[in-house]
């Protein structure tokens, strides 16, 4: 019998700073890995995707 993987994540975004001037938001991201109960904090999407990649052994 084939074993089924699964990778659980919960995806957070919060607004950190926003400049009214430049329209420009920052955000702090933060990934849960369920399986493992991991939190990470990010601030940007593509250091996000990596590491769930990383979790899932795509990268």
């Amino acid at each position: 019998m084939e074993q089924t993987q699964i990778a659980s994540f919960i995806i957070r975004f919060h607004l950190a700073e926003f400049d009214k001037e430049s329209n420009k938001k920052s955000w702090r991201i933060k990934v849960t890995h369920v399986q493992e109960d991991e939190e990470t904090l990010f601030e940007t999407i593509e250091e996000a995707t990596l590491f769930m990649k990383k979790i899932v052994g795509e990268a």
